[in-house]
């Protein structure tokens, strides 16, 4: 074997492996997929649905968008985004978890996320519990929960 071999293979798992982003909003966590936004959609939504988060609801927010196009002229989508889905999900347990710990968190559910692309990059964007539940009784519950889902996302990304 080859000593380049084992640095060659790092170098292309790593360099197509989902990427969790500093930049962004403080509360929102952001992650770049190696596939493009409907790709990575399904692969989220399978992921969550395997983990008992139940998908509640989808919107298409970019063709809700596109209708209104006209009406907002030279301020419809000026960051040139396409691909912008948004899905609504639940886990009972992590419900209960959470309604425990704080009811007040309760805000946190359904918990929800959005997939969109941009210059030929996709990204997946929410709500980090964590943040939303500084200074709550239910704080540690609120980061396991975020934990857990950027294990499920990071999984549902790779390549």
């Amino acid at each position: 074997m080859h000593l380049w071999s084992p640095m060659l293979l790092l170098v292309l798992t790593t360099a197509f492996a989902p990427r969790a982003l500093a930049e962004g909003p403080e509360g929102v966590f952001v992650l770049q997929a190696p596939f493009e936004a409907a790709e990575a959609y399904d692969r989220v939504y399978r992921a969550l649905e395997a983990e008992e988060f139940w998908v509640v609801f989808e919107a298409n927010m970019g063709d809700r968008m596109a209708r209104f196009a006209e009406r907002w002229g030279a301020d419809y989508n000026r960051n040139d985004l396409g691909g912008i889905k948004a899905m609504v999900f639940c886990n009972m347990e992590w419900t209960n978890h959470i309604a425990n710990a704080d009811p007040l968190l309760l805000g946190l559910c359904p918990l929800h996320l959005t997939v969109y692309e941009r210059r030929g990059e996709t990204f997946i964007v929410f709500p980090r519990p964590s943040y939303i539940a500084r200074g709550s009784p239910g704080a540690t519950r609120a980061a396991e929960l975020e934990a857990v889902l950027r294990g499920i996302l990071e999984k549902a990304l790779e390549p």
